[in-house]
């Protein structure tokens, strides 16, 4: 037997009625026809489809398995027609953020939380991963927002100043130098240090320090971030050299930081992409950290 191959919505609407009710009376009550209107919708469907759609049994049609496949084809033609009748559906704005650990655990989490409760309408990603990965992704325009205090300048990326901050030396409460209000490079001759690993360029320059102050630490650990150096002399492992920022704001009840009397500096950068025009949830995210960020000793605004 030859098909159609137009569709019929009425027909559909027939179909999944009976197959919600069992009767075509119950049908006919719920779309607002008449009994026979039904059983002629679903006659049309069967003759124009080739299939047996229902059988009588007991006063009641059962859907056949052809009718409970077609039902289950049709839910995305259904669901699309509620979306039509339905509310407006408000589209969000969506936010990519992409930061190293010693940003985005705890310090950029709360932000995002606090950021997201006063506009709800916005929408954030957080993916964590290494600095050189937060360019590359910036670059390749999988993220809006890089977080980062490595200076990797690139083509196409544009590095804008958020923090500075000079080296501290962070250790557990009970260290013999906690007592001390500034800790001097030679301070730390013999004393276990947590370092950071060697691909971090300021594991060298804190050994020019050292080697200028003739002061040799002995190297217990190493660690690939600040938030994890500083995890591990809170262990009472030894005291370790660190960016502050933001480590302080959120360590600071646990660990003693203190001053390190050296010129190493730190500066944190929002990274975006200088090939197009940053978008309005990207600023005003870039706005809520500015004017949110907690104050503390050893950072201040770029």
């Amino acid at each position: 037997m030859a098909t159609k191959s137009w569709h019929s919505l009425p027909e559909y609407q027939a179909l999944r009625a009976l197959m919600e009710s069992g009767t075509t009376a119950k049908a006919a009550i719920r779309l607002g026809l008449s009994q026979s209107a039904i059983s002629r919708s679903i006659a049309s469907l069967e003759s124009r489809s080739g299939r047996i759609l229902f059988e009588r049994e007991g006063g009641r049609l059962r859907p056949t398995g052809e009718a409970v496949l077609m039902n289950r084809r049709l839910d995305p033609l259904f669901e699309a027609l509620d979306r039509i009748d339905g509310p407006p559906e408000v589209a969000q704005e969506a936010l990519r953020i992409i930061a190293p650990p010693t940003y985005a655990h705890r310090f950029l989490v709360h932000h995002i939380a606090t950021f997201l409760k006063t506009n709800p309408q916005f929408y954030v990603s957080l993916d964590v991963a290494p600095s050189e990965d937060v360019i590359r992704g910036i670059l390749e325009r999988r993220y809006d927002l890089g977080v980062s205090g490595v200076e990797l300048s690139r083509n196409g990326v544009k590095l804008i100043p958020y923090r500075t901050s000079s080296a501290v030396c962070a250790m557990a409460c009970d260290h013999p130098l906690a007592n001390r209000e500034i800790i001097h490079p030679e301070d730390l001759n013999g004393q276990a240090l947590v370092a950071l690993t060697h691909r971090h360029a300021r594991r060298a320059q804190l050994e020019k320090v050292l080697h200028a102050s003739r002061s040799t630490p002995r190297i217990v650990a190493e660690a690939s971030t600040s938030f994890a150096a500083v995890d591990l002399a809170k262990e009472g492992l030894g005291l370790t050299i660190v960016n502050p920022f933001p480590i302080v704001q959120y360590r600071s009840d646990e660990v003693v930081f203190r001053p390190f009397a050296s010129q190493l500096e730190y500066r944190s950068y929002f990274v975006t992409s200088d090939d197009r025009p940053t978008s309005g949830v990207t600023r005003a995210f870039m706005r809520h950290l500015r004017l949110h960020t907690a104050k503390d000793p050893f950072s201040q605004k770029a």
